[in-house]
């Protein structure tokens, strides 16, 4: 890793739809790009708890808070759950569902004319 941060085109949009993501590799780090509701985000392949893939993980809703035996579901395609502890991340912000300034390492977006931009 050089250590400079450029802007670079590292997927178009028609190759993540909504609700999808690529992973790709730039010098040594894996950035997954996700298509959140029309909104590109990107963030490092690395959970903040121990080190999982986290980009790897299903991207679906969770339980919100609610009154006692109440379940409200909800947030549907913005969650971001890790594959090895299911620890869930709002895809919006990179924030932990739950609570508190934890998040995953997020990297600034662009696009333009079709083509996603990464500041990495």
């Amino acid at each position: 890793m050089s250590g400079k941060m450029e802007n670079r085109v590292l997927a178009t949009t028609q190759e993540i739809p909504p609700g999808g993501v690529k992973i790709v590799k730039v010098d040594r780090r894996e950035i997954g790009i996700f298509n959140v509701q029309g909104e590109f985000r990107a963030y490092a392949n690395v959970c903040i708890h121990e080190g999982g893939p986290v980009c790897l993980g299903m991207i679906g809703g969770t339980n919100l808070p609610s009154s006692a035996h109440e379940y409200e579901y909800g947030l549907e395609g913005r969650v971001l759950r890790c594959p090895w502890h299911h620890w869930e991340f709002d895809l919006m912000t990179g924030r932990s569902i739950w609570g508190g300034k934890q998040g995953l390492i997020s990297y600034r977006v662009q696009v333009r004319d079709g083509l996603v931009s990464v500041f990495c």
